[in-house]
């Protein structure tokens, strides 16, 4: 378990971000902290859990930038490994050892520390954001908010010019159904092997259950459905996808599972024209692009595309708000503190860091969406910058205590479908009745 200090220093409704042209919030934060224990100046000392610090700036910008603005407050990060986080945090927070904060990695887990009485209830910071922060909803329950978001990422369809042009194929405007991505994945796949790019593929879709369950139940399921295992609005998701391998406009699941295929090296080596991915990526490739990892391409995002056209205006997606909560076992002299750092990271000037580094921050206004284009190696074309501040994003799953068994078994479903064990309506089929047989749905 790889673990060190490094540094000092609902049942929901759906977040619509519509991003340009004002701020969110019900209340002014763009002061930054303070506004829980502005008259403390007695050194304080916090710890922050952590993960990916190695290729991820975000923690230690947020945690440079606070101290800047609060040097009386050092806020020292504690590595958790990405892959394990949930795992590791539990067990701290067990044996009273946790961080004094720490991120809701996986929001579908937020239920379970929540109602295990490890979060601190936060309402006090909450209440100055105001109700409409985005996100908030999500960490909330019964009245009370337990964690602060800090990141609201979401999913688009990524595309490289050069390859579109040299396929001779239009980029992506805005108007596509998942009807129309994959025609133009065959067409991009057939094309650009005609001009000499034997290995290409006209899209790419990572091998998270997520990448494709999650779209399904944003646009085409609803929150009871899921809960209820009623999952037939996926099948049709799957035999899409298995119709993308079938035609090699996608590469095969086996091949992508077998031979770790990162979607980081499949669109930024210009593997694939297309990607479907999360905000997050824009840092990601921004950053390869500098090292050297990643091919330097004229490259745009794209809303990702939908069931059919009556959500163009205001395209439906996933993506998570990342929140961080408090220890519910802070020491009472550091919660104040902890408070502030929350207030902080949900404020404008924290947006403005988080955005400098390519990542999609809760708080929203032009200035963060200037700040996120503004960087070298974004596109500059008006599509892309509607695309980005444009859309309605749903978390991975419904939030329940029921969420991470049912996702459990549809792990195993989306693994069996794509490799071919079982055609998706039997999958699909058989997940529903595994789910009940287990109590759930």
């Amino acid at each position: 378990m790889k673990r060190s200090l490094i540094t000092r220093s609902a049942v929901l409704a759906a977040a619509t971000l519509a991003l340009t042209g004002c701020s969110t919030g019900g209340s002014d934060t763009t002061a930054g902290a303070s506004a829980v224990c502005e008259d403390s100046t007695e050194p304080v000392t916090l710890s922050l859990a952590a993960w990916g610090l190695s290729t991820s700036t975000d923690f230690q910008t947020l945690t440079d930038s606070f101290h800047l603005e609060n040097p009386n407050i050092t806020v020292e990060l504690a590595e958790y490994d990405a892959t394990d986080y949930d795992t590791q945090l539990t067990a701290d927070l067990a044996a009273g050892s946790a961080p004094d904060l720490y991120p809701i990695k996986t929001i579908t887990t937020f239920p379970t520390y929540q109602e295990g009485g490890q979060l601190l209830d936060v309402s006090e910071v909450t209440d100055v954001l105001g109700a409409d922060y985005p996100g908030i909803e999500y960490y909330t329950t019964d009245g009370a908010a337990y964690a602060v978001p800090y990141r609201q990422d979401a999913w688009y369809l990524y595309y490289n010019k050069e390859l579109f042009d040299l396929a001779g194929v239009s980029y992506p405007d805005g108007t596509w159904t998942w009807d129309e991505y994959d025609d133009v994945a065959v067409e991009l796949t057939e094309n650009l092997e005609a001009a000499g790019q034997q290995n290409v593929k006209g899209t790419y879709l990572h091998s998270w259950a997520t990448a494709l369950q999650s779209f399904a139940t944003a646009q085409a399921g609803s929150d009871e459905a899921y809960f209820a295992a009623d999952w037939d609005y996926m099948v049709p998701f799957y035999e899409r996808a298995i119709a993308l391998q079938d035609a090699g406009a996608q590469e095969n699941y086996g091949v992508v599972t077998t031979n770790s295929l990162t979607y980081q090296g499949q669109f930024g080596t210009q593997k694939t024209a297309m990607m479907p991915m999360g905000s997050w990526y824009i840092a990601a490739l921004l950053s390869q692009r500098e090292s050297g990892d990643a091919d330097v391409f004229e490259w745009g995002i794209a809303p990702a595309p939908q069931v059919d056209d009556t959500t163009l205006d205001h395209p439906v997606t996933q993506g998570n708000p990342t929140a961080i909560g408090i220890n519910a076992a802070i020491d009472d002299a550091k919660a104040c503190a902890a408070k502030d750092f929350l207030t902080y990271v949900s404020s404008e000037p924290a947006a403005v860091e988080l955005a400098g580094i390519g990542l999609r921050p809760s708080y929203t206004a032009d200035v963060v969406t200037d700040t996120v284009f503004s960087q070298e190696g974004m596109p500059t074309d008006p599509e892309s910058r509607v695309a980005f501040s444009t859309l309605e994003a749903h978390p991975d799953a419904p939030l329940g205590s029921d969420t991470p068994a049912l996702q459990n078994i549809l792990k195993d479903a989306h693994s069996a479908i794509l490799s071919g064990a079982v055609s998706p309506e039997d999958g699909i089929a058989q997940a529903m009745e595994r789910a009940r047989s287990e109590g759930l749905g």
